[in-house]
């Protein structure tokens, strides 16, 4: 073991952060399901996308940013790349070409049930090692920080 000098500081183990394995453990999960949807020409940004108006018949873009946590900017350019992918139309507003609503087509709404298995087996593949209630127990211990931390959109960085 090597003696610090005076002017050197001990500087806490890095693998001793938590944050250190959330990184570790997301940045795996994220990585590997990219790799999956590869094939499928969507990326996991317009997954998350996709996933959330499925449930909407329609929505406004800056509704959508605010269901996802992205920001509106980041929001706009992922529509703009579903929309020339086909996987969403725009209804503009007659009165004002500013708002304008989106929607999944119809190749959308039939491309996420797809990209859902592929998700649900990346989550299988990554955390089957924890029992069904461990599993549910980390769910409830991130949604406890993101609710303390009031964390509401994705960093950009």
């Amino acid at each position: 073991m090597k003696d610090l000098s005076r002017n050197q500081l001990e500087v806490s183990d890095l693998k001793g952060h938590v944050g250190f394995w959330l990184r570790f453990v997301s940045n795996h999960v994220s990585y590997a399901f990219a790799r999956k949807l590869l094939s499928t020409d969507v990326t996991v940004a317009e997954w998350v996308v996709l996933r959330e108006m499925y449930d909407a018949e329609s929505m406004a873009p800056s509704r959508l940013a605010e269901a996802t946590g992205l920001t509106r900017g980041a929001v706009s350019k992922l529509v703009d790349r579903l929309f020339h992918k086909e996987l969403l139309t725009r209804i503009e507003r007659d009165d004002d070409r500013r708002y304008q609503t989106i929607a999944l087509t119809e190749a959308g709404r039939k491309l996420v049930p797809k990209l859902a298995a592929l998700a649900d087996e990346n989550d299988a593949e990554f955390f089957s090692a924890l029992t069904p209630r461990e599993r549910q127990a980390l769910i409830e211990t991130l949604r406890k920080l993101v609710e303390a931390n009031r964390l509401t959109k994705l960093p950009t960085e």
